[in-house]
């Protein structure tokens, strides 16, 4: 399958083209540069517009053979000089704190989260325009109020801006506004609301390439979601596998299931992720239909990586003693709901469910460790609570009072 190129590529791509144009004069339809996965971009430069102190130009984001809901859009930078009296306006002490906060923050989730680079005499403004999301919530890449363009993007623009400053020997101010012309209506399909980042899209990437098909994008959007809670002082965390039942939650426990943090299939990374930020307590609740897989042990829930519902069910039902002829009826059932209305028409739906709840509780404590409280609620839309551990109701409470205010 083939790969693509990131967000952040592209920015860092167009700007380069465009200040190759600005500070040397020739057209440039094609730019070349390296991306942090040591895999050179080749980008085709599209839609130039050049005046005497500005340049803008545009790269067509691929994302190669991965869903990437921004393949196809126009990714522009519009590069400029900046004025030596409006350098002048930046006190000596500012740049200075800037460039040692941008070169001394290699851990930091917010490194690099300054506009402005000041490295041997060039002085680079990054910034968004049109498209390009801006932070209104702690804990993201980048401070609140700045464009979300994340530090590695920023880096990349950088190195390639100070690269073509250094072919025609150019020592001053240099913008760079990076934009998404559709990034608004783009950001739609995404999280980018939901992480609080609006008004766009945001301009991402480690490693500058796209994998068909890479989960890593999800899994940084989880890791994204639990750190913003913990930022905002929160020592533990509601988590599901997504909104299945988010009526039936409301309904039953007055709880928001949208307010907790989405795990999709990835319930063992995301407990990993949970004990890694150091939070003290954490409230799986989700569907039946999903956490049966981890009576199995099974910690990514995906059908890809294993199914064995019906042979789960079937197992719990013969430790609950259910006949072997609903036992039968059970494994040919295709959903859960199903294969719950039947042991439920035997009478043996709690025992079931609690031999059930016994080993998903054995296996989510065992992939958490001792340190973290962890809790869980199963429910089926149709039946309601099917059970719950017993200090989930704790978790819950607090849950509940905490959207209250």
């Amino acid at each position: 399958m083939r790969y693509g190129f990131t967000t952040g590529s592209c920015a860092a791509a167009a700007s380069k083209a465009a200040a190759y144009m600005l500070l040397l004069g020739m057209k440039k339809k094609n730019i070349t540069i390296e991306t942090p996965k040591g895999i050179p971009y080749q980008a085709e430069i599209v839609d130039i517009k050049r005046t005497e102190n500005e340049v803008s130009c545009a790269v067509v984001k691929d994302g190669g053979d991965d869903p990437d809901v921004t393949s196809g859009c126009l990714v522009y930078a519009t590069v400029s000089i900046i004025k030596d009296e409006e350098i002048a306006g930046i006190t000596s002490a500012q740049l200075i704190d800037e460039t040692l906060s941008n070169l001394n923050s290699s851990s930091n989730t917010n490194k690099n989260n300054s506009n402005c680079i000041c490295i041997d005499e060039v002085y680079i403004n990054i910034d968004g325009g049109e498209g390009v999301g801006r932070v209104t919530k702690p804990g993201l890449d980048q401070p609140v109020g700045s464009a979300a363009i994340n530090h590695i993007p920023r880096q990349m623009i950088e190195e390639e801006i100070r690269d073509v400053c250094k072919q025609a020997d150019y020592r001053g101010g240099i913008s760079v506004i990076i934009s998404v012309p559709d990034g608004e209506e783009i950001a739609k399909k995404t999280f980018n609301e939901r992480l609080g980042i609006v008004g766009g899209i945001s301009i991402i990437g480690t490693s500058g390439i796209v994998e068909p098909m890479s989960s890593q994008a999800l899994l940084d959007t989880i890791h994204v979601e639990l750190n913003q809670r913990k930022v905002q002082g929160f020592d533990y965390v509601a988590v599901s596998p997504g909104n299945y039942g988010l009526d039936y939650m409301l309904k039953t426990y007055g709880y928001d299931l949208d307010r907790s943090v989405k795990c999709s299939n990835y319930i063992g990374d995301t407990i990993d992720m949970v004990n890694e930020l150091g939070f003290s307590g954490m409230l799986l609740t989700g569907h039946i239909g999903k956490l049966i897989k981890v009576s199995g042990g099974i910690m990514n829930t995906h059908s890809k990586e294993g199914d064995c519902r019906m042979e789960l069910m079937a197992a719990a039902g013969i430790e609950a003693k259910v006949s072997q002829s609903t036992l039968k009826e059970v494994l040919k059932c295709v959903s859960t709901e199903e294969a719950i209305r039947l042991i439920k028409e035997e009478g043996k739906l709690a025992e079931v469910m609690q031999y059930i709840l016994k080993k998903v509780m054995y296996y989510l404590c065992k992939r958490a460790g001792e340190r973290l409280n962890i809790e869980c609620i199963i429910y089926s839309n149709e039946f309601g609570e099917l059970a719950k551990s017993e200090g989930a109701d704790r978790w819950l409470n607090l849950l509940v009072q905490e959207q209250e205010q």
